[in-house]
């Protein structure tokens, strides 16, 4: 039966993966997987066929009552599990909407209005750093998508703006692995107290833009971004212009959510709770702005919080869901015993691949260069069950930039990535021919110079 659980989140994972090609939405397979396991956890369970261990090392079976009521236990141990993946739900929920609502005043049109320059390597450059700065602040996804709808105002050739877009994807990547709100796994691990706002912005933002910058000062150097971009004189965008609203929205939208590891810091309260208050405060704000003058109260729910909701990909949100449950389910499920103690599949994994590869760098660089072609919301999940270090260990910073920017080096590799794909029918061969070399040569420097960093820097300092 254990085996059997471990193939069905193999099962579930292959299909998580082969989105494409099966023309299956991946919330569908990651649903599934996570309901099943429980299911088959529970059935197990209950029969006395294996043990549960919960995050304390508690460890339930139906045969032994040592523990208190194991029935109590498995359902408790559920319970953590569902409460930690909510609060990240709930977090990304939160920063969604306010990031919509900012959308809904055109507040990213104040950003797309100052970009003027018709010199490629400049407009690359200026893309990119916009790019890396607000992905940080939002995240890689949505800064991803905002300056690929810029792109297509500043360059209407999709062969010159797809070199463009797949460089965006890089920086944008780079941008999000400093920031715990920058990219969904390091969301994770801040709500995990893996790491601390403040210490994985010291430490990772060097690498990250390292990251960034060595790829495009070679692309600076390619055929594809010499001269100036094809396209007539830049127009600003009139609807934009007429609210009222789209700087204010802009400004207080993005501080709100910067606020939020600050509301951590004052009140030692889970990150979710600022990231309430900090919508709970966006939204009140949108309320009472006046998009353009002479603003009818009937179209007010144009600019609101519940037009913003509908907005969401909800389907996103589930599909954490389902791979976060279905990622606690293996980390509940007693493998075998290490030291004479009972350990769960995750835990026992990682002893195993300690023993065979002893350099954790080396496993931690492998983590990211697979994060390219298996999502890395499960790969990082695996690994914060895996792995037992202090809050703010150089490994957990190390995962962050890995799992963050490792992405980059396939289409593919990251939700940024596929929302390009998506927007500019990116061809995923044409990727890995142009553009792979140039976002692993990335990777590797921002990996080195952490590693430069952390064991000859940091240790002398």
């Amino acid at each position: 039966m254990t085996l059997f659980i471990i193939l069905l989140f193999v099962i579930g994972y292959l299909a998580i993966t082969l989105e494409h090609p099966l023309k299956l939405d991946k919330t569908v397979p990651s649903l599934l997987m996570a309901a099943v396991i429980w299911a088959f956890l529970s059935l197990g369970f209950n029969n006395g066929w294996f043990s549960i261990i919960d995050s304390h090392g508690h460890v339930f079976n139906i045969n032994h009552d040592e523990a208190g009521s194991p029935t109590k236990g498995f359902l408790d141990n559920l319970m953590h599990h569902f409460a930690k993946t909510s609060e990240i739900l709930i977090f990304l929920i939160g920063a969604m909407t306010i990031v919509e609502i900012i959308d809904l005043h055109r507040g990213f049109d104040i950003i797309k209005s100052r970009i003027k320059t018709t010199n490629k390597v400049k407009l690359l450059w200026t893309l990119g750093i916009v790019a890396f700065i607000l992905s940080a602040l939002i995240d890689n996804l949505t800064a991803t998508i905002v300056l690929i709808t810029l792109l297509r105002k500043l360059i209407p050739k999709r062969e010159y703006r797809i070199w463009f877009a797949s460089l965006i994807v890089i920086a944008a990547n780079a941008g999000g692995a400093w920031s715990p709100i920058g990219d969904v796994t390091t969301t994770m691990l801040w709500i995990a107290n893996k790491v601390t706002a403040i210490g994985l912005s010291e430490y990772v933002i060097v690498p990250s833009v390292v990251c960034f910058v060595v790829p495009f000062l070679i692309a600076s150097k390619l055929k594809a971004f010499k001269g100036e971009t094809p396209r007539k004189q830049y127009e600003v965008d009139v609807d934009s212009e007429r609210l009222l609203s789209s700087k204010t929205m802009l400004y207080v939208g993005l501080g709100s959510i910067i606020f939020v590891p600050v509301f951590k810091m004052i009140t030692g309260l889970p990150p979710y709770v600022g990231m309430m208050f900090s919508l709970g405060f966006v939204w009140l704000f949108s309320e009472y702005v006046k998009p353009y003058e002479g603003f009818n109260k009937k179209d007010k729910y144009l600019y609101s919080g519940h037009k913003a909701l509908t907005k969401i990909e909800f389907s996103s949100i589930l599909f954490f869901l389902g791979i976060l449950m279905a990622v606690a389910g293996l980390e509940s499920l007693v493998f075998g015993q290490i030291g004479g103690n009972d350990t769960g599949t995750l835990r026992y994994a990682a002893e195993s691949l300690s023993n065979a590869i002893p350099n954790m760098d080396i496993v931690v660089i492998l983590l990211g260069i697979l994060s390219s072609v298996i999502d890395n919301v499960p790969l990082v999940a695996a690994s914060m069950g895996m792995y037992t270090y202090e809050v703010d260990s150089p490994i957990w910073h190390f995962i962050a930039y890995s799992a963050g920017t490792g992405g980059s080096m396939l289409i593919i590799g990251s939700a940024a990535g596929v929302a390009a794909m998506g927007m500019e029918k990116i061809d995923f061969i044409w990727y890995l021919k142009r553009i792979t070399w140039l976002a692993f040569v990335g990777f590797i420097s921002g990996a080195l110079v952490f590693m430069f960093i952390e064991h000859y820097i940091r240790w002398t300092i």
